[in-house]
């Protein structure tokens, strides 16, 4: 197969998992699937895992499970409302589903989330979204100048596998403070890349805008100030899974062509829209890259 004809062949089936994240919450048979890569139904399955290396019904399978990990442990659904959301007909077809995929039931995860058993499931779907749905449209980068930024801060330290834990600590103590997303920016602080640094040494902050006055608290929030100055801001349009086009854009393309210099401050991000909340091809996300 020349060169040509294998772009075109592997973009034919990358449609399919444009299509398979923009539309989660509909049917999803293969008749449609194979229709969008315009592919034969009688091979489509054996094309669609052979290329990826995952059959078509798991990918869907393991992409809506991963939504309702996030609704599980972050929102206040029912259980049967994520179980009809994510394509079962009944809430003890998705409860055999889910503790398949990730040890426990959905009531047991919601209480008490045990993330590394469902990261592990879901890391062969992640790795997959981050080869073949990474984008290299051109982008568009704002120079914008910020004022500080006055914080609450949960400072995570550790495997970032572990991070759902720290999200659900800062949310539980955002809601008893009334700090709702709508009224308070939420912003992420990354100070390690979790592909450089060992598991132990990542360190990130988890963090609300707010100017309240931060008392000492059982759950290790802290006040903390963003540093106004100039910085570089592209919009991440997407699933978080994505980010590393987005930030290999800004500091190999962009940053070199630019000609500007960065400030001592770690990069950092501006949530505009979560999942899931919305869908993850709807997400929006500021990066926000400190210059000199």
């Amino acid at each position: 197969m020349n060169s040509v004809a294998a772009n075109q062949y592997k973009t034919r089936l990358c449609k399919v998992l444009e299509y398979v994240d923009t539309h989660l919450d509909e049917a999803l048979s293969v008749d449609k699937l194979s229709s969008i890569a315009a592919f034969s139904k009688f091979h489509f399955h054996r094309q669609f895992s052979e290329f990826f290396g995952v059959n078509i019904s798991k990918f869907i399978q393991l992409n809506r499970l991963n939504r309702a990990t996030q609704q599980l442990a972050y929102r206040d659904q029912s259980i049967t409302d994520i179980a009809l959301s994510s394509g079962y007909e009944s809430p003890e077809a998705f409860t055999r589903a889910f503790k398949k995929m990730t040890g426990q039931s959905p009531s047991e995860f919601r209480r008490q989330p045990q993330w590394t058993t469902w990261e592990s499931t879901y890391q062969s779907i992640r790795e997959l979204r981050m080869t073949h749905m990474s984008t290299s449209v051109q982008r568009h980068v704002d120079i914008v100048s910020t004022d500080d930024i006055h914080v609450a801060a949960l400072e995570h330290r550790g495997d970032p596998n572990t991070i759902g834990d720290s999200i659900r600590k800062f949310i539980d103590w955002r809601k008893q403070h009334r700090l709702h997303p709508s009224r308070h920016a939420t912003f992420n602080i990354l100070y390690d890349d979790p592909d450089v640094v060992e598991p132990e040494q990542y360190r990130l902050d988890l963090c609300a805008a707010t100017e309240m006055e931060i008392e000492a608290n059982q759950f290790g929030i802290v006040s903390k100030i963003i540093p106004g100055g100039r910085c570089a801001v592209l919009r991440h349009v997407g699933s978080d899974d994505l980010f590393r086009a987005s930030f290999a854009y800004l500091y190999s393309t962009w940053l070199p062509d630019s000609g500007k210099e960065l400030r001592d401050f770690p990069l950092y991000l501006q949530r505009v829209k979560s999942f899931p909340d919305v869908a993850e091809h709807e997400v929006i996300v500021d990066i926000f890259l400190p210059l000199k």
